[in-house]
C-alpha cells in the first residue's frame, strides 16, 4: 500500500511513474520531440523551483554515474560489475526521464538552464535522443566485453553531454 511508503520515497516513486507515463503518448511519433511543458501543472512537480532542484540533482548524479561507468569499464574492464550502473544509465539517460523538468521559463534564478533550451526545444531535445543511441551502443560494448569499442562509445557518450553542455547550460 502506498500509505505505507515513507514521504520521500512516495514522492520520489510518484514521480518517477509520472514521469515515465508522461510522454507514452509522444513516443509511437517517430522523431516528434515530446511537448514543452508550459506550466508545472504538465509536470508530476510541486512546482518550478522543484523540478529545478530535481533536475539538477539527477544530472549530477548523471555525472557520477558516468565517473563510476569509466572506472568500471574503462580502468578495471569489469562488464558485470558495471551492468547494474548501466542498466540505470539506460533508464535515466532519456528524454521520458528529463524533459518533464524543463518546464517553460526555469531558466531563470538558481537554475544553470540557458533559455536557449525552450528557444530550440525541438533541438534540445534531440540531444537526448542521440543521448540514449550513444547510451546504447555503450550498453551492447560493455555486453560483448568488448572494452575497445565501450570505451569508444564511453568517449561519445561524454561528448554527447558536453555538446549538451555548451549549448544550453551556463558554467
Amino acid at each position: 500500500m502506498l500509505f505505507c511508503l515513507q514521504p520521500q520515497r512516495l514522492t520520489q516513486a510518484t514521480i518517477a511513474a509520472a514521469v515515465l507515463g508522461l510522454f507514452s503518448i509522444g513516443a509511437h511519433a517517430e522523431h516528434a520531440a515530446p511537448a514543452m511543458p508550459q506550466s508545472v501543472d504538465e509536470t508530476p512537480f510541486a512546482s518550478e523551483r522543484e523540478a529545478v532542484i530535481w533536475r539538477q540533482d539527477e544530472l549530477k548524479d548523471l555525472e557520477r554515474l558516468l565517473r563510476q561507468l569509466r572506472f568500471d569499464l574503462v580502468n578495471n574492464q569489469d562488464a558485470q560489475g558495471a551492468a547494474p550502473r548501466l542498466a540505470e544509465l539506460q533508464e535515466k539517460a532519456t528524454q521520458a526521464h528529463f524533459l518533464p523538468a524543463f518546464i517553460a521559463g526555469t531558466h531563470g534564478r538558481g537554475s544553470d538552464a540557458k533559455p536557449e533550451i525552450w528557444e530550440e526545444w525541438d533541438q534540445f531535445a534531440t540531444g537526448f535522443t542521440d543521448l540514449e543511441q550513444k547510451v546504447s551502443t555503450l550498453v551492447e560494448a560493455a555486453e560483448q566485453e568488448d572494452y575497445r569499442a565501450a570505451t569508444r562509445a564511453f568517449s561519445e557518450v561524454g561528448l554527447s553531454c558536453r555538446s549538451c553542455h555548451r549549448a544550453y547550460r551556463y558554467d
